[in-house]
């Protein structure tokens, strides 16, 4: 169960110039006459690595990659700080998408990712429904600012001393108001050095609250590249500093523009950091999702939610639609 497909290299890829200097790296994979599928990384700013290549059959679909604006292998990259950001939104990143679905040819396309993925993507789909035609997400996010409270905020009182070290990563003052936004200034410092700070501050709050999923194994957001880290952290910081641009709990109200777009959103009750109750509320509020609850799994998942996202995809290769079911465990 949760194999992935072997690796493979993209047949095609370029720098797409989506204006305002910003160049979004893309590649494309599998089957060219395949079902074309558009993969949404996380972050915002982690980049697209090449595992997520696998999770598609390389003989049934075409596979869209692409890194969002200011991370990965796109430029200018946002670790520099004479990178403008002040073009760098959830709807720049909205537009991009599909400017990239235009300039490949493409009509319609599956869109499949996961925690920030799965707000972005839903943010697309929501601007432009009758171009997609299925979704799969891993680990549902919406980032509604009450979705950032608890991770940034909320999520502390699970790990107390974690969270007074990354409470103590910015001015006293702040320190009882807005956190986030007190983070997104510091990695705008002029001083590399305070930049620096708040980058692993940053990191190792991001690793305590995945924690009791590595067990120690690894650290997901600390053991990156410098450059990836700063990046990552300075986007994401910015990001739900301005709650990604988003009317509070828009994504939810709107989500009956999805009605007849078929969905698979697997969760992992044991979810930390995006608690199971907003994948269960976009359930409820979508006509043609369907909530797999993984019992013993995190936002990271595992090979039983690799393994429900595998399967999700196969179903959608062959032309088969997921009978909707209501919320509940598996």
């Amino acid at each position: 169960m949760g194999e992935l497909h072997p690796p493979i290299e993209p047949y095609d890829q370029g720098m797409l110039d989506v204006g305002d200097g910003n160049l979004v790296h893309w590649e494309v994979c599998g089957n060219p006459e395949g079902k074309p599928a558009l993969v949404v990384h996380g972050g915002p700013g982690s980049g697209c690595g090449p595992r997520a290549r696998r999770y598609f059959d390389p003989d049934r679909y075409r596979v869209v990659l692409f890194d969002q604006r200011g991370c990965g292998r796109s430029t200018p990259h946002a670790s520099d700080p004479a990178t403008d950001m002040r073009h760098n939104t959830t709807w720049h990143l909205v537009a991009d998408m599909e400017r990239l679905r235009e300039y490949l040819g493409i009509d319609r396309w599956l869109l499949y990712g996961g925690s920030w993925g799965s707000t972005l993507l839903l943010a697309y789909a929501e601007q432009h429904p009758q171009r997609v035609t299925e979704i799969v997400v891993s680990g549902v996010t919406t980032t509604r600012r009450s979705e950032i409270d608890w991770l940034y905020r909320g999520v502390g009182r699970f790990f107390p001393e974690e969270w007074e070290r990354f409470l103590a990563g910015v001015p006293g003052t702040l320190r009882d108001g807005d956190v986030v936004g007190a983070y997104a200034r510091l990695t705008e410092h002029p001083d590399a050095a305070v930049r620096d700070r708040a980058t692993a501050d940053w990191c190792a709050w991001e690793d305590a609250v995945l924690s009791g999923e590595t067990k120690g194994a690894s650290n997901p957001f600390g053991d990156r590249p410098t450059a990836d880290r700063l990046a990552l952290v300075r986007i994401c910081a910015r990001y739900f500093s301005h709650g990604a641009w988003l009317e509070e709990g828009a994504l939810l109200r709107d989500a009956g523009r999805l009605a007849g777009i078929p969905g698979v959103l697997v969760h992992g009750r044991l979810d930390m950091g995006s608690p199971l109750h907003t994948a269960w509320e976009l359930a409820r509020a979508w006509q043609g999702a369907e909530l797999v609850v993984v019992e013993e799994a995190g936002h990271l998942g595992g090979a039983a939610t690799r393994g429900h996202v595998l399967g999700a995809l196969e179903r959608f290769a062959a032309g088969t639609r997921p009978r909707p079911s209501p919320p509940g465990r598996r």
